[in-house]
């Protein structure tokens, strides 16, 4: 009873805190008579979405797919990278450096270049996507890699273990927990990138329907372009969770025993 009394308490605190900021939102736009060109209220952002509903979901499958095929084509990149950088030490050092430096260029001005050289096609923000979505997921690999326990490994290879039964077997199985928390930071980021991409220059996406309405002035609707991309976050983030769930049931266990634990020391 008191793990299922502690499950209730942690799942109500933040409901209620974001039911209070609505009703502050809400009652602060209308007691200070704040203009809707400067901000909409939450009622006026949810109206806004039921009329433009059908026009949101046309451009938020644009969005989705640039974000979805980006995010896929990272997780590859990831993949081939950490492998790379953890399996040749010289090429680790001449490479990793590399990584590092990719992170500190703006991501505007790289999305602008993008567009000036693929035009405004999906590519550039499907190039933005990857640019953003693979360096959590690799940096999160190696890490997860490099921290196999090495008496471990040592076994399998004094059982006559090859490099690619090592690697199948003992460091890629430990190394998923972090894999999949790089995963779950990228996939937040996913949409982002692909809205950042869509305002410098597109014909479709939410980024586009925001920087149009954004000229308008019609900041309801911007908020509700908003409201879309904080919805697809935490859905991409979901699926992360839940692929999580099918293909590392072995870390099932750990996870719920840490939770209790937390639950019942609060």
């Amino acid at each position: 009873m008191k793990k299922s009394v502690n499950i209730a308490g942690n799942s109500f605190p933040p409901i209620i805190s974001f039911i209070i900021l609505l009703l502050i939102w809400e009652f602060g736009v209308r007691l200070y008579h704040i203009p809707d060109y400067i901000l909409a209220a939450p009622s006026q952002v949810i109206e806004a979405i039921i009329q433009k509903f059908p026009l949101l979901m046309f451009h938020t499958t644009a969005t989705l797919l640039e974000a979805v095929t980006g995010f896929i084509l990272s997780v590859a990149i990831a993949f081939v990278i950490a492998f790379l950088l953890t399996s040749i030490i010289w090429l680790n050092r001449a490479i990793y450096p590399l990584l590092i430096v990719s992170q500190t260029i703006p991501l505007i001005v790289l999305a602008v270049l993008f567009t000036i050289w693929f035009g405004f096609g999906m590519v550039p923000k499907i190039l933005v996507v990857i640019l953003v979505c693979f360096f959590p997921i690799a940096i999160n690999l190696i890490n997860g890699i490099n921290s196999v326990d090495r008496d471990l490994i040592n076994l399998f290879r004094s059982m006559g273990a090859g490099s690619l039964a090592t690697l199948t077997m003992v460091k890629l199985p430990s190394a998923m927990p972090s894999f999949f928390s790089g995963l779950r930071i990228s996939a937040t980021y996913s949409i982002m990138a692909a809205v950042i991409g869509e305002w410098l220059g597109a014909q479709r996406g939410l980024g586009y329907f925001m920087t149009l309405q954004q000229k308008s002035f019609a900041i309801d609707q911007v908020l509700a372009a908003v409201v879309i991309i904080c919805l697809l976050s935490l859905l991409m983030v979901k699926a992360v969770d839940l692929l999580e769930y099918l293909l590392i049931p072995w870390n099932r266990k750990q996870n719920k025993l840490e939770y209790w634990e937390q639950n019942t020391n609060n």
